[in-house]
């Protein structure tokens, strides 16, 4: 017998594992597990292969994403992060992903077409004037890994974020510089951000993700 425990909306915990209920039952997404509970179909998140579950798994406090929103998602992918969000923010939700990478792109568009709420935008996540038709979003989520992340999560906030919506920021380290401490970095960073958002939360990803953080932000 499952015991189901809905965490945050959209997002249920089982014992140790996390899940998110199946948008589309029946399908995988990608190699994840299907569990059946109460005539419902959940799909296991696991948080060694998706920054936010890890955050989550890590006693995240403040997770925003909620049935119904539309997200910009900087840095999708193959979707495989995507499809959990796809599921937590439902048939009346959007999510649109931008991706640099046409291989990536080519994955990530099967997942789209059959999740339904998915629209996948092949452009650079530096440029967000070549993505203007994007609607105003109640999350902007970014997973960019490049020496200039902060400045590309402001840069798409600006244009894209809701004046009450909320900034995710998946910062890796070393791919900002590889010479100093993580902590330098994050700190750095932090203060780069202050001068355009208020931090809600912040929390570390070791030991699923190493050298990450992942920041929680709301417009000042």
């Amino acid at each position: 017998m499952v015991s189901m425990r809905e965490i945050f909306p959209g997002v249920w915990r089982d014992g140790g594992r996390l899940m998110t209920r199946n948008l589309v039952p029946g399908s995988r997404s990608y190699s994840e597990q299907l569990v059946n509970a109460g005539g419902k179909e959940y799909r296991v998140w696991d948080p060694n292969h998706s920054k936010p579950a890890a955050a989550i798994a890590n006693g995240l406090k403040n997770f925003p994403l909620k049935p119904g929103m539309t997200v910009l998602y900087l840095g999708i992918a193959s979707g495989q992060t995507a499809s959990h969000f796809s599921d937590i923010v439902g048939g009346r939700g959007l999510i649109y992903g931008v991706e640099i990478s046409q291989r990536t792109f080519r994955e990530l568009n099967p997942v789209a077409e059959k999740r339904g709420n998915m629209i996948p935008i092949l452009a650079n996540a530096r440029k967000p004037e070549d993505y203007p038709w994007v609607e105003q979003s109640d999350v902007v989520f970014q997973d960019v890994a490049t020496d200039d992340q902060s400045e590309i999560l402001i840069r798409n906030c600006k244009r894209f974020l809701k004046p009450d919506g909320f900034a995710m920021l998946s910062l890796k380290s070393r791919s900002i510089d590889v010479t100093k401490a993580p902590d330098a970095i994050y700190r750095r960073e932090e203060k780069k951000l202050s001068g355009h958002f208020d931090v809600v939360e912040k929390v570390r990803l070791d030991p699923y993700e190493k050298d990450h953080m992942l920041f929680v932000l709301k417009p000042a």
